[in-house]
């Protein structure tokens, strides 16, 4: 998984903010974190869904694919409450905060309707975990 992201990130960076492959047409981030335990920093690539109506909002899916544990950088970024993003070509910093209730469920209903790979995500991780959606607000 190390060798894939790292192709994206380098193709992110190198084609402003777009990537080809499975990535191609999609909303895609790149998020820094440092591991909460080890204090490295990390950089993640994530698709994500802008919000509606505060564009300083996006919205992060701890997928991991459908695993039945959350990625490791979900509880960093919750660890930090902040994080360092890239968006095309822009940096800045953001603010997280881990969405629940009805508005998780709301939010990720829509990436799932947009992106079939998430209602699929969804299938395999029912009756084991709900997964975690972040709102990422620029700061």
């Amino acid at each position: 998984m190390n060798d894939f992201n790292q192709q994206t990130i380098d193709e992110f960076r190198a084609n402003e903010g777009k990537v080809g492959g499975p990535f191609e047409g999609a909303p895609l981030v790149l998020v820094h974190h440092l591991g909460r335990k080890s204090g490295r920093e990390f950089v993640a690539p994530m698709m994500y869904l802008a919000d509606e109506t505060d564009p300083k909002t996006m919205y992060v899916f701890a997928s991991k694919g459908g695993a039945p544990d959350n990625p490791e950088w979900y509880a960093n970024l919750l660890a930090a409450g902040t994080a360092t993003v890239e968006v095309g070509t822009e940096t800045y910093e953001v603010r997280v905060r881990e969405v629940t209730g009805a508005d998780r469920d709301r939010i990720y209903a829509e990436q799932a309707k947009r992106y079939p790979g998430f209602a699929e995500y969804e299938q395999k991780t029912a009756g084991i975990r709900t997964i975690p959606v972040l709102a990422l607000t620029r700061s």
